[in-house]
């Protein structure tokens, strides 16, 4: 691995208000020193912000992170994909993740079949989709859940030339991380996830599974957007802990996260979030997080300690992280070159 590189994001709300908004920000984000930029499928979707990033910037790399592959047919995620890489000259890293059953079922209204089995053709089916596309194969793929086996010249696209774009796949359980090593380009670490979790569980298992296909860490990319609660004043700080704390018993109460809460003991915690997150009792979540939990999952402190921190927690064995770009220039700056320097 070389050195670590930043991504950040486009703020959920005010960034994503207008085109104009967009592309200023994508050229500041740029400017800042940021080697990609990163959309998630949340209130919007991904891929038409970082269209319009991709007009107004040069360099930047751009990534869904992620956007919810069951939601969509194989087919249209290869032409998202392949759209947003040729238009942004090859800029482009395919983020994808399952989602959980009942967004897949009750929001999106699309089949179920299994996230590890259905996620394993959905990554090869797109490779066969781009195999017609780029090589010139005949498209043939013929899996259980998924079948393509029609293309025709004029629905092919014809701006082949920066080829496809790599496919990283967020994964948290032993399944989803075998799959991802077994037809992804790399995967997408979730930030619900401890160093400890990470160094004794996850390394171990994608070292094994990689060379079981033949791969190596070397050629594999890891990012991983850890959990982060910094503030330039002790108020700000506070906020940005009460924050973390939120979003690690709202990850905490889906029993499929419930591994990573085992590693430390506190699995017996996951269905007292559960049943809170049922009976609405949202507001009160961060009040089951211990400060002990809290530091165990985020890098907590003013914007460079906690840049070192991450840095000493992960540096060598990451390709990628995330900074939020809400700092001044120069202490993102620094953030920056802490995490670029790390080994």
């Amino acid at each position: 691995m070389g050195n670590m590189k930043i991504d950040t994001i486009f703020a959920h709300g005010e960034d994503l208000q207008s085109t104009e908004t967009l592309g200023r920000r994508a050229r500041e984000l740029e400017e800042l020193g940021f080697d990609g930029l990163m959309v998630a499928e949340i209130a919007h979707d991904p891929f038409q912000p970082l269209i319009i990033a991709a007009h107004h910037t040069s360099t930047i790399e751009l990534c869904t992170g992620i956007t919810v592959a069951l939601a969509r047919s194989p087919m249209t995620m290869a032409n998202s994909a392949h759209d947003v890489n040729a238009w942004s000259g090859g800029r482009f890293r395919l983020g994808i993740g399952s989602q959980i059953k009942p967004h897949i079922t009750r929001r999106f209204s699309m089949p179920w079949h299994g996230p590890a089995q259905q996620m394993r053709e959905y990554i090869e089916a797109l490779r066969a989709i781009w195999d017609c596309w780029y090589d010139g194969k005949p498209l043939d793929y013929r899996g259980e859940h998924y079948q393509h086996t029609l293309m025709t010249p004029e629905f092919t696209p014809s701006n082949t030339a920066h080829g496809r774009p790599p496919i990283l796949m967020a994964a948290v359980g032993p399944l989803m991380l075998k799959t991802a090593c077994a037809v992804a380009d790399g995967l997408i670490v979730h930030s619900f996830c401890t160093e400890r979790h990470f160094k004794n569980v996850m390394l171990p298992l994608l070292e094994s599974e990689l060379a079981a296909n033949g791969r190596s860490l070397d050629d594999f990319i890891i990012q991983f957007p850890v959990f982060t609660a910094t503030g330039t004043t002790e108020e700000e700080l506070e906020q940005a802990k009460r924050a973390i704390k939120y979003r690690i018993g709202f990850y905490g109460s889906t029993p499929a996260y419930k591994t990573v809460l085992d590693t430390h003991d506190w699995g017996d915690l996951q269905p007292i979030l559960n049943r809170m997150t049922k009976e609405g009792q949202w507001d009160a979540l961060p009040d089951q997080i211990s400060d002990e939990m809290l530091h165990t999952f985020a890098a907590v402190g003013e914007p460079v300690a906690a840049a070192r921190v991450i840095a000493e927690r992960f540096g060598g064995m990451i390709d990628r992280t995330l900074l939020e770009a809400k700092y001044s220039p120069a202490i993102l700056d620094q953030q920056i070159k802490v995490l670029q320097a790390a080994a």
